[in-house]
This record gives structure tokens, C-alpha cells and sequence, in this order.
């Protein structure tokens, strides 16, 4: 019997799930949340402890997760704004609609591309009959909580997801396997200030001490961490309503079930559209009772993009040509923990551009980076742009900043590869104070060609060791490593000049702007 595939992946999810507490200590920002449903699949099936996005920004992460291959291999998919999706393209899910399954989607596949969602067949394939509010969770649950109360609220968007899910099951074939994509875009900006505590109980004062290092530990930054925190709590809830009605229908032991996001928390600098853990690392965990042993902690590295031939495989059908990735089953079926296959210790990441209009020209910011276990390596190719949108006169802590409200509301009112909120607003209102100044122009200013960090003595990359002669050996390996990577998989901003990522339609202005 072919496994059902439900893939639960939200909108700049990071890697906040209580099951990652064993991992980070008693002083991680997981040992203050509670997520049963995630650590539920983690227990019954494998967590990963080493997975990457392959670019962390949406429409490239998700492009190279459906087509299996690096971002830079599919067209205009590699953008964000202006990404058009290239129907030559072979992707997992419409390869096994024509063998036989059942596919569907709630909320975001791969938007803002156009067409919207068209790997995943589209509007065709789009079970939204009963709403899309759960991508508003928290602004949802305040707005009702006059007239339903807050349960009331959290029960009316999970009910929503329910009804969703039932829908695209109702529409099954008899006897027909499927595949289920949940997409919620919650934990994505914008949402209510102070919801963290309002809805979920969280203190944001509890945070302090716990933000990382290049973060102002201030309670502003404290409480938007916070808030955010509790939007995950709201993306576990909607995982728990998947896990209900599987076990209901009696289909969830023959389900490969994957949860994961497309990247790290917006809104924060060096997270979102950096190369930086908390851009980069996502949690990851699979069930398939009978085919994963349950109760297993992966150390291997995993660029998500391993999950569009992992799937088909699963499904026992042939993987493409243009899918360069490698399927994880190996991984998945193995009965142990720890380090599973040799070659899996080190992952690609890289990006191009995400908001057009963030620099000048509509030019992106191209960065390469590898992760291992022990080290980052961050190429940056056009180090004389400015890597979170231009500066605006920002750079100067003299210069008058917009308004803290409009900061915090406004992503294109200064450094616009950053989202807006309270975060990005305090740190530039406060720029320049001296105990901020250096933070800041870690998270805002411009970054040497070269970056290089020592994850042993350094785990929030606050100390740049490029240059450095003590590192020189490591800093050549992985150079080296990374362009031999780059080329071998035929990046543009190796092997062609000019590189296409300069030009339009790459760059430039959108189309119909």
C-alpha cells in the first residue's frame, strides 16, 4: 500500500519546538514553550538536529523543496518578488499526482511567485473552503475576544484548519493515496503586540538572559520574541488538529508525516534573509510507524531541499534527472541515532534577492555560505551593497529615523530586507547609544567579502575570524569546498558572466511596477 505524505511546513518557522530543549541547554528560549505535538512526532518518528533551508527567504526555499534542486537551478524561482515559475520544471507533488495521488494544499505553497502556487498545481488544487484566518492567529483571536472569549477565538481557527483538511479528504478517490501540503503563514509578520502573553501566558521578562547575543536584551525585543513564540504555540495547535483527524480516519500510521519551516524568525537582524543559524536552521522531525523507528535524534546535516526526492521515494516512484538533491530515506529507515550516512556534514545556503526594491537598482544582495558542524563560511559576493536594504542615511546615528510606529509597521521604511517591527524600530531609534552601536552594525551594516565563524567558541556569530592567520587552513578548506559545490551544480554566479542575478528580469524592476 503506497504511504499518504503530509507535509506541515509554516511561514518563517525556525527552530522552536520544546523537543529542541534537551539539546540547547537549560537557558534556550525552547526550554519556555511547549509544544506536545511536534515532540509527539519527534518521539514516535526521528527529529533532525542539523537541518538547513537551502535560502532563507519563501519563494527560493520553497522552489528548491519542490524541485528538489538547489535555488539557483530554477529560473526565476530563485527571487522572491518577480520569482515566475517554470512549468519545465519537474516538482514532487505534480509527479505524483500522475501516479496516482490525491495532492491538495492549505494556506502558502510557493507565494508571492506567479502563478500563485503553480508548482503544487495551483488554484486547482487549493482547499481553503473554510477560510485562510488562521494566518492571522493572533490578530483573529483578539479581534473575537469580545464576542467568543480567547478559547473561543483559538478554537474557531482550528476548527478552520480542521474543516480544510476534511474538505481535501472528501475529495480523495476512493482507495487513492495523498498528499497534503499545510502551509500556515502565522508565525510570519505581522502579528498583535503583546499576544504572547495575552493569548498564551508567556511572560516576556522570562526571555531575559535567553535572546541571543546580537540582540538588545531589552524588554521591547524581549516581548516581540515573545509574541512570537506564541505564534508557534499556534502552529503546534494546528499540527495537533492533523494528528487528530489522521488517527480518526485511521490513516495515520500509514502516513509519512514531516514538519518544518522555510526559514528563521523575521524581523530580527542576522535571522530572516541572513545566513546565520537563526536564519538557516529549522526544526525537522518525520513519523512513519513501520518504516522510521521511532525515538532517534539525527546528527546528519539536511538541506530541506532532500525532502522533494524523499517524498517520491517513499511513494516508490522514480526520482527525476533534474533533482540533485538526495532522498533522506536511508536516513528515515535507519535504526540509528547519532551520525546515520558519512557524506551528510555540511550543507549549502545561499541567496539572491528578496525585497526588489531593497537596494538601489532592485539589485540583490548574492550570498553563498556552508555550514559544518564546527564552522560557518559566508561568500559574500557584492560586499559593497548593503546586506538588509539600503541604509536610507541610517548609517549616520545623527540621521532622523522614521517613527518608531511606522518602523515598526512599514518593512520599506528603512532597510527593507528586513521586516518591520518593534525590534527593528527600537534598534534604530536607539542606534546610537554605546551599547548598542556594535550590535547594531552587526545586524545593519555592510560585511567584509568574507565571513567566518567558529561555532565551538562562538555559537551567535559575534566574532568574524576571516583574516585571522590562526583559521587561514580552515578558511581556504571551505572556500575551496564551497566554490567546488557552486560549480559543480552550475551556479550563475560562477559560471556565468555576466550573471544573470544582475540583470533584469532577476534584478530590476518588477514587472508592471
Amino acid at each position: 500500500m503506497k504511504p499518504n505524505i503530509v507535509f506541515a511546513f509554516a511561514d518563517d518557522w525556525g527552530r522552536y519546538a520544546s523537543a529542541y530543549s534537551r539539546f540547547e541547554g537549560k537557558n534556550s528560549l525552547n526550554t519556555l514553550i511547549t509544544t506536545p505535538n511536534f515532540d509527539r512526532v519527534a518521539r514516535e518518528g526521528v527529529i533532525f538536529k542539523n537541518a538547513f533551508v537551502p535560502a532563507p527567504t519563501c519563494t527560493p526555499c520553497r522552489s528548491a523543496i519542490l524541485s528538489g534542486q538547489y535555488f539557483w537551478q530554477t529560473g526565476l524561482g530563485a527571487i522572491l518578488q518577480g520569482a515566475v515559475w517554470d512549468e519545465e520544471i519537474p516538482t514532487y507533488p505534480l509527479i505524483l499526482e500522475q501516479e496516482g495521488y490525491h495532492i491538495g494544499y492549505t494556506y502558502k505553497v510557493w507565494t508571492p511567485g506567479r502563478a500563485v502556487n503553480a508548482p503544487y498545481g495551483a488554484e486547482r488544487t487549493r482547499y481553503e473552503s473554510a477560510g485562510n484566518n488562521f494566518g492571522r492567529f493572533s490578530h483573529f483571536v483578539t479581534e473575537k475576544a469580545p464576542e467568543m472569549g480567547i478559547e473561543g477565538g483559538k478554537r474557531a481557527l482550528l476548527d478552520e484548519t480542521r474543516q480544510n483538511f476534511d474538505a481535501f479528504l472528501e475529495a480523495r478517490p476512493d482507495g487513492k493515496p495523498f498528499c497534503y501540503w499545510w502551509g500556515p503563514t502565522n508565525t510570519h509578520r505581522s502579528w498583535e503586540r503583546g499576544s504572547g502573553n495575552a493569548l498564551w501566558g508567556l511572560e516576556p521578562d522570562d526571555l531575559k538572559g535567553r535572546l541571543p547575543a546580537f540582540l538588545p536584551d531589552v524588554h521591547d525585543v524581549r516581548e516581540d520574541v515573545c509574541d512570537y513564540l506564541g505564534e508557534c504555540l499556534a502552529v503546534d495547535a494546528g499540527l495537533g488538529v492533523l494528528l487528530e483527524r489522521l488517527e480518526a480516519i485511521g490513516e495515520l500510521d500509514n502516513t509519512l508525516l514531516v514538519v518544518s519551516g522555510d526559514h528563521g524568525i523575521p524581523g530580527f537582524p542576522r535571522a530572516k534573509c541572513n545566513l546565520y543559524d537563526i536564519g538557516c536552521e529549522v526544526a525537522l522531525a518525520a513519523r512513519w510507524p513501520g518504516r522510521i523507528p521511532p525515538g532517534r535524534e539525527v546528527d546528519d546535516f539536511v538541506n530541506l531541499m532532500d525532502l522533494g526526492p524523499t517524498f517520491l521515494e517513499a511513494a516508490g516512484v522514480g526520482v527525476p534527472d533534474s533533482m540533485s538533491a538526495k532522498s533522506l530515506m536511508p536516513v528515515l529507515e535507519s535504526d540509528k541515532s547519532g551520525q546515520i550516512e558519512d557524506a551528510r556534514t555540511f550543507v549549502i545556503t545561499g541567496r539572491e534577492r528578496h525585497a526588489a526594491a531593497a537596494r538601489e537598482g532592485n539589485l540583490p544582495y548574492p550570498q553563498r555560505a556552508i555550514r559544518t558542524r564546527d564552522f560557518l563560511y559566508i561568500h559574500n559576493f557584492a560586499s559593497d551593497r548593503w546586506p538588509i536594504g539600503d541604509a536610507c542615511g541610517l548609517d549616520d546615528p545623527h540621521t532622523e529615523a522614521p517613527s518608531f510606529e511606522e518602523l515598526s509597521s512599514n518593512t520599506f521604511a528603512a532597510y527593507a530586507d528586513m521586516d518591520a517591527s518593534p525590534t527593528k524600530a527600537w534598534m534604530i531609534h536607539h542606534r546610537a547609544e554605546e551599547d548598542v552601536q556594535m550590535l547594531f552594525q552587526l545586524g545593519f551594516g555592510k560585511r567584509p567579502k568574507e565571513e567566518l565563524y567558529d561555532l565551538r567558541i562562538d555559537p551567535h556569530h559575534m566574532n568574524n575570524v576571516a583574516g585571522d592567520p590562526a583559521y587561514s587552513g580552515t578558511q581556504k578548506k571551505l572556500a575551496a569546498k564551497l566554490m567546488h559545490i557552486l560549480r559543480e551544480n552550475n551556479d550563475p554566479r560562477l559560471v556565468e558572466s555576466p550573471c544573470r542575478f544582475e540583470h533584469e528580469p532577476f534584478a530590476g524592476p518588477l514587472p508592471n511596477a
